[in-house]
């Protein structure tokens, strides 16, 4: 039994948002609304899709997701993949799945003629620090992220 990385499909979509409520509860955020998890939904499987998910399964489970989406670099002038979120439930953690989904990433980026891969990581989780140094990913400490929310 060993973990395990693929698409999603519109049938993992109850799995997902179950590891999204958890990753609410861990990040102490309130969860996604019924409308929220309606529009995630068309958002990531509808005619207009908005971003793509993978799923990574263990022992044919799954226990963890990534969502990403493309953004653009005008100085590199190649897209870029951007990592909205990835999350591994808790009790499935060191089981590989992690580095499965950043491997992918990098594939899937590389495919797509990507000139990067970004994300953020909040400053008090640890694990996820140093999970990313171990990938060789480095922060980008001259850049802030501002945020302005409608």
């Amino acid at each position: 039994m060993k973990a395990s990385v693929r698409k999603a499909r519109k049938s993992d979509f109850d799995d997902v948002f179950k590891l999204i409520v958890e990753l609410a509860r861990f990040e102490k955020l309130k969860p996604p609304s019924k409308s929220a998890k309606k529009r995630l939904f068309n958002d990531s499987f509808g005619r207009k899709r908005k971003n793509n998910i993978l799923v990574s399964t263990f022992d044919e489970y799954i226990i963890g997701y990534a969502f990403y989406f493309f953004t653009y670099s005008s100085f590199l002038a190649k897209k870029t993949l951007y990592l909205e979120d990835i999350f591994i439930s808790k009790k499935l953690r060191s089981k590989g799945a992690g580095r499965l989904i950043f491997k992918e990433l990098v594939k899937i980026a590389k495919k797509e003629k990507c000139g990067r891969v970004e994300w953020c990581v909040l400053d008090w989780n640890k694990n996820a620090i140093k999970f990313y140094d171990k990938l060789g990913a480095k922060p980008m400490n001259d850049w802030i992220y501002f945020r302005l929310t409608l």
